[in-house]
């Protein structure tokens, strides 16, 4: 799908920033950027080891949230994603090319139904109205397919009909969950205060490379799958052999990195602030017959004071801001002998390979990984190792 004309919605959504800069100049740009960040930092550049493509750069993504909006006061209901720089407007993306026809329909039968319901969007500073996110995760291995949408408590409404269209849409997966989430909360963040099933489960399953993943409708899974395999494939060869090794596993999520790249280790212990993703790191290494490891659910500065072996490989994947600065210290004061650092942010990350050459880790190798074509995201990973004072 690399031919691809420019997506009819480009103009003025402001989920996509390069559509019209052909690939290969695109990963230049990014590249670019990588070394113009960590130069600036005084890293030391020479073992960066390129940027690799996206398996695809169309139809990538497996997940999807979207807003319900409107793109002026009192006007016609849009569910899709807000413009550039408008960040209370919202335009309805029905044919966006960084999802699959899957998505696309799903989006058009739910938003076709809230405005025959004339459903209002909920308006977060007058803290009024029904509707406020539609989230589509696809199993892009699978092909199972969940929809999660989120409103407040305001109406009390039974989608059931809307359940049947959902269920008889000739989809090219197969819809294994639709669920309505309950959110009263102020803020942007999609939270479950309550949780209602119309159809199905609220988790569908997906395969990374040769592991299964129990991914639940909101928990972090890499968003580009066949992009994460190449992620994984390519960390895997950073790290020396996992076999008797005791690996910490840090900001974990549902356990995808060290199940996938670490499963001989001696002991995986992980370490998850989402209390929900730590269970199903759990599940999913039961799934996959990885033995040996135990979750933590909690803050990684309080919860890596309860593990007693000392560490032979530290997996870190930190959200984008990074690591928090006195969690850094206490890890780097671990002293492991390799540290795989994996971010989706190189500002963040070079922040923090800059603090860790304080606690003589040297940056042995780097790379990036297109995991976001069409936007100014990427993924880098990193290889540190410990060396004598």
């Amino acid at each position: 799908m690399e031919n691809m004309d420019l997506c009819v919605h480009y103009d003025n959504c402001g989920g996509c920033s390069s559509q019209e800069v052909p690939y290969l100049e695109q990963l230049e740009t990014k590249k670019n950027k990588i070394l113009e960040i960590f130069k600036e930092k005084n890293i030391e550049c020479e073992n960066f080891e390129g940027i690799l493509a996206s398996p695809d750069i169309y139809e990538y993504r497996n997940n999807m949230e979207f807003s319900f909006g409107d793109l002026k006061k009192g006007g016609k209901l849009q569910l899709g994603m807000h413009p550039r720089g408008k960040r209370f407007d919202v335009i309805t993306v029905d044919q966006c090319l960084l999802v699959d026809q899957d998505f696309r329909n799903i989006l058009s039968t739910i938003l076709n139904y809230c405005r025959k319901n004339e459903f209002k969007k909920y308006h977060i500073k007058l803290r009024t109205g029904f509707l406020r996110n539609l989230v589509i995760r696809k199993g892009i291995n699978t092909g199972e397919v969940i929809a999660n949408l989120i409103t407040t408590s305001q109406v009390k409404h039974d989608f059931s009909d809307l359940t049947e269209s959902l269920k008889s849409l000739d989809l090219k997966g197969e819809l294994v969950g639709f669920v309505q989430t309950i959110n009263d909360d102020f803020s942007d963040q999609v939270k479950c205060e309550d949780l209602k099933i119309y159809h199905g489960r609220n988790y569908f399953y997906d395969k990374l490379l040769k592991n299964k993943f129990k991914i639940n409708s909101l928990s972090f899974f890499q968003t580009n799958t066949k992009g994460a395999e190449l992620l994984y494939a390519e960390a895997k060869k950073y790290i020396s052999n996992a076999q008797n090794k005791i690996v910490y596993d840090l900001y974990c999520g549902a356990g995808t990195i060290a199940q996938s790249i670490a499963a001989g280790a001696d002991q995986i212990y992980g370490i998850e602030i989402d209390k929900n993703a730590a269970n199903q790191a759990s599940e999913n290494a039961d799934l996959n017959n990885v033995k040996n490891t135990k979750y933590l659910a909690g803050d990684v500065l309080k919860k890596i004071n309860e593990i007693e072996k000392a560490a032979d490989l530290l997996i870190i994947d930190p959200p984008r801001p990074g690591i928090n600065p006195k969690a850094l210290k206490k890890i780097a004061k671990i002293g492991a002998p390799e540290i795989l650092y994996i971010s989706c942010n190189p500002k963040s990350l070079a922040i923090d390979l800059k603090e860790l050459e304080n606690y003589n880790y040297k940056l042995e190798k780097f790379k990036a990984v297109d995991m976001f074509p069409h936007t100014k995201h990427v993924e880098m990973i990193s290889l540190l190792k410990k060396i004598s004072n």
